[in-house]
């Protein structure tokens, strides 16, 4: 579909909420405590999430012209193919198909196992299994239908303002623990900003997907970088708040041993046993409907592919179901990978690869800005990036930081994603020369 042909329609309202619904997750209550560990005190550590918000603003404003240029469906993977062809294009959906996305449903499922088992006060065992099951059953409900999926979105969407109002408001009013120059006691031996950045992009990702909206909204040279400024500004601001919060209420040591479980406990000590039980369901929801997203959103790019027949199993993975029109196998493909990945590693690492590997991907998409530009001069563009070319440089610079520090400091899980990565390509051309010479076959029986 041509750029002319998208209906226009798409506001500010939607942009925004957009922005900030795609965004706000289960991150700002899960990695507080791993922030402060890497940055081994609060006031690093809100730093980090400060530098994280300003490289997420730079990065969706040059995602935005990207996708004003490239209006079409698919997100990053188009993005890479339209940009530097069909091998670059497969690889970003390799890559979201067998590391991002089930790592991402993975770490949300094992961050609600966890959450549930704080919540009971039950044995810390049972944590993966409870994600495990709520990851299947998350599967089921997205494979009844996508009108399942929408209404647990819609619900949790709104569920979700709940406990961070709350955790703001009277934690800042009520607290008494230092926000500033508290020690983590983490031990680390050596500084790890990049690690504390790379986890809270965990908390600010999810930002790219209003780009793929931009050819159908009204006036998106206006409408898409000011929802983009106001959206990503207003997450940075509630991020940092909810941080200074937390560690208002709970000693930054402690706020470290909890990890995941700092946000819930915190809500314990302000509004009591009962009070914070209910924060903590609040919490849960939060996570239930980010899981339910990535679960519905995800397998729609294995889904894409195997429609092009670029993935083992095509015929399969591109089956949809006759009654409730989902693609049941590209979903219980990711689902199957993420409980693989559960069983395998704890979330926190699961996120950091995801993050990792994901930003290779999104560097290239922010330098495609130059390329696209060079390519298309003259070109009347509906939507260019404020202050070009510093804010790409800057969104290829804080990737580019976050990269390389995950490279210094864990080379083993890295290069390990990088070459998943790479082993793409044999299958790339496998699949490639299969189909070539199927069409040779059917074209030589044509004849």
């Amino acid at each position: 579909m041509s750029e002319k042909q998208l209906k226009k329609e798409l506001g500010f309202a939607v942009a925004f909420s957009l922005v900030v619904g795609t965004t706000i997750g289960s991150g700002v209550f899960m990695k507080p405590g791993e922030v402060l560990e890497y940055t081994g005190g609060s006031s690093m550590a809100l730093l980090a999430w400060l530098l994280g918000g300003v490289i997420t603003l730079a990065s969706g404003l040059t995602v935005a012209e990207v996708s004003a240029q490239i209006p079409k469906t698919g997100g990053l993977y188009v993005y890479m193919e339209e940009a530097y062809g069909k091998v670059w294009g497969y690889l970003s959906g390799w890559v979201q198909t067998v590391i991002y996305g089930p790592a991402i449903i993975g770490a949300l499922g094992l961050y609600m196992g966890s959450m549930v088992t704080f919540l009971f006060g039950w044995e810390k065992e049972w944590a993966p299994w409870i994600g495990i099951g709520t990851v299947f059953f998350m599967a089921l409900v997205n494979s009844l239908g996508t009108k399942y999926a929408g209404w647990v979105q819609t619900v949790s969407t709104g569920a979700k303002l709940i406990p961070i109002v709350l955790i703001i408001v009277f934690g800042l009013w009520k607290g008494e623990a230092p926000v500033f120059g508290a020690d983590s006691g983490s031990g680390a031996a050596e500084f790890s900003m990049g690690a504390a950045i790379l986890a809270t992009l965990f908390a600010y990702d999810g930002w790219i997907l209003v780009g793929s909206v931009a050819g159908e909204m009204k006036n998106p040279s206006r409408i898409l970088p000011k929802a983009i400024f106001i959206g990503i500004g207003l997450i940075t601001v509630v991020y940092l708040l909810v941080n200074a919060a937390i560690l208002h209420i709970l000693p930054a040591e402690q706020i470290v041993k909890l990890g995941e479980n700092a946000a819930g406990a915190a809500a314990s000590v302000v509004f009591g046993p009962m009070g914070g039980k209910l924060i903590t369901i609040g919490i849960i929801v939060s996570i239930f409907g980010s899981l339910n997203g990535k679960v519905l959103t995800f397998p729609r790019v294995p889904f894409a592919m195997a429609e092009r027949g670029q993935l083992p199993g095509a015929r399969l993975l591109s089956w949809v179901h006759p009654a409730a029109g989902t693609p049941v196998i590209a979903i219980l493909l990711q689902v199957t990978l993420a409980t693989l990945m559960m069983l395998a590693a704890n979330p926190d690492k699961l996120t950091q690869i995801s993050i990792f590997i994901i930003f290779i991907f999104y560097s290239f998409v922010f330098a495609a800005v130059f390329l696209l530009r060079r390519r298309h001069e003259g070109r009347v563009r509906p939507y260019s990036v404020p202050l070009y070319p510093w804010v790409p440089l800057l969104a290829i610079a804080g990737s580019g930081f976050v990269v390389v520090s995950t490279l210094i400091q864990q080379p083993a899980d890295s290069l390990a994603a990088i070459g998943i990565t790479l082993a793409g390509l044999p299958m790339y051309w496998l699949l490639k020369r299969r189909r070539q010479t199927e069409t040779e076959q059917h074209e030589q029986k044509a004849s």
